[in-house]
């Protein structure tokens, strides 16, 4: 694998963990409500949906809520408790991805971790090149750098390629994720004629028959509600597009206390409740048993200003909260890291790791920016995609355990070993030594003088010289040369007949 090389600029990973595949998260899932509390809120959460109603900006979705015998007036609807929890029944609790190699497959169930890096920024930034609006170049590097690292296990956009006209930037999109990477990948709900268009060439280049590709999930999509009790046409044309070929819909409504949701995390937890199961509902009713993970990225505002703050004491607890109420529904879920600070410093460590454990101690089953992410989203840092792989490599490891029999307890080494003596040259430490411990991918356990001698170069800087070096020989897949070809001519020819615009 990539990330067993063996030199300091590289990244490197013990013998015990030789591929970050599937990994379950070892830490028992922590409570920040009690049950009655947590019961409560789902029930304040059925009643927002059977009273105050949600509004539908889709004819088509509102035309399915009605049949299901959901009350609309106008463009609010209004589902009752009822439908939900048959909706909540029907909806799978273990979801198998199937990637573009079977190493690459996830599973979405709750004990099950996947990590992804930052999505949707619309700047990219690093410190050779500097801050800059997203393009082409960045999207392909980011995915060739996702690829690279073991630890993310799906394809998120990381950045909007806005040198592409948006008629034909998911022909881009979906051929730089087949080709660079083989990991589970994502499409941007957008409107019917993209999704359709970015299915097909998926299926074509897969070598599936449509009753293969609606068989098993092989994609993805995020689906953002617009809070408060709002679901815009795109994403609720996504969750039917999506729940109708049997691909995955990850719902997140975006709840930020004190702006779009109520400001305690009570409160912001519960509205963001009633949204995702308002859409968990529209895709069981549009095909029963259609995968959907339950989501959630709630954090606070900064009320001085009013930007987004993430990596909070409230985005902890609202994440706790958030895992409190997946496991009540029993749905694989998502939560988010991710960091408001302006470059790749201790603060943007500092509330990325705050965020990320979060996630762990809630139980979250995909993690999504949890690496690279700045200024709440609007900017992609390379360098701290870097530094935050190397956390993430740690957690995995976690993720292995430790292991006690008889070898590696070692009483024989403590035997051999006087009092005041070392361990150093035991045969337990011997046959262990190049193994035993993680090997990092950026930090420097070597001594000030050492390290002086070295260059004196700090984290950030290490990280750009490692993707730096990855980029100069990434190890895309091998990807069979006449489905590439084929997939090129199927994008000349929708590109040449005008492409597909996004639905608003």
């Amino acid at each position: 694998m990539s990330n067993r090389r063996r030199n300091r600029n590289a990244p490197r990973a013990s013998a015990r963990v030789t591929q970050y595949g599937q990994l379950r998260n070892p830490f028992p899932p922590m409570n920040v409500f009690p049950a009655d509390r947590i019961e409560a809120m789902h029930d304040a959460g059925l009643d927002i949906l059977e009273r105050l109603g949600i509004k539908v900006l889709l004819p088509e979705a509102r035309a399915i809520f009605a049949t299901a015998g959901a009350m609309v007036k106008d463009d609010m609807v209004y589902i009752g408790r009822d439908i939900v929890e048959a909706s909540l029944a029907s909806a799978p609790r273990r979801i198998e991805g199937r990637a573009g190699a079977p190493e690459r497959d996830v599973v979405l169930e709750l004990g099950s971790l996947v990590f992804q890096p930052g999505a949707g920024a619309p700047h990219a930034t690093d410190e050779v090149r500097g801050r800059r609006p997203g393009c082409a170049r960045d999207f392909k590097e980011l995915i060739q750098l996702t690829n690279h690292f073991d630890v993310f296990h799906m394809l998120p956009p990381l950045v909007e390629p806005q040198d592409i006209a948006t008629n034909i930037r998911h022909y881009f999109t979906l051929e730089c994720q087949l080709t660079e990477s083989n990991k589970f990948p994502f499409i941007f709900s957008r409107g019917t004629p993209q999704v359709t268009e970015s299915f097909e060439m998926l299926r074509d280049f897969r070598g599936l028959s449509d009753a293969e590709f609606e068989a098993e999930p092989r994609c993805y999509t995020i689906i953002n509600t617009n809070s408060p009790r709002t679901l815009d046409v795109p994403m609720a044309q996504g969750l039917i597009d999506f729940a109708r070929m049997g691909q995955i819909s990850i719902v997140t409504p975006f709840t930020l206390m004190g702006a779009m949701a109520p400001i305690t995390v009570a409160g912001a937890i519960t509205l963001s409740h009633a949204e995702a199961l308002a859409a968990i509902t529209l895709t069981q009713l549009t095909n029963p048993g259609a995968p959907v993970c339950y989501g959630t990225f709630t954090s606070n505002v900064d009320m001085k200003s009013g930007a987004p703050a993430f990596g909070t004491p409230s985005h902890f607890q609202a994440s706790l909260a958030a895992g409190q109420l997946a496991r009540h529904i029993g749905l694989p879920w998502r939560s988010a890291a991710g960091s408001a600070a302006n470059l790749n410093d201790v603060q943007a460590a500092n509330e990325n790791q705050f965020g990320l454990w979060g996630c762990l101690m809630a139980g979250a089953t995909v993690v999504i920016h949890s690496a690279g992410w700045l200024e709440g989203g609007l900017s992609i840092s390379y360098e701290k995609l870097i530094t935050d792989a190397e956390v993430l490599n740690m957690v995995a490891e976690l993720c292995a355990g430790a292991q006690a029999s008889d070898a590696e307890i070692g009483l024989d080494a403590i035997e051999d070993t006087a009092p005041s003596g070392h361990f150093f040259a035991t045969a337990q430490t011997m046959a262990r030594y190049q193994t035993e411990f993680y090997e990092p991918i950026i930090h420097d356990y070597a001594n000030f003088g050492t390290w002086t001698e070295r260059g004196s170069k700090d984290a950030s800087t290490r990280a750009r010289d490692v993707w730096q070096g990855i980029l100069a020989d990434p190890k895309s897949p091998t990807v069979n040369g006449d489905r590439l070809s084929a997939l090129q001519d199927d994008i000349a020819r929708r590109t040449q007949a005008g492409g597909a615009y996004p639905e608003s």
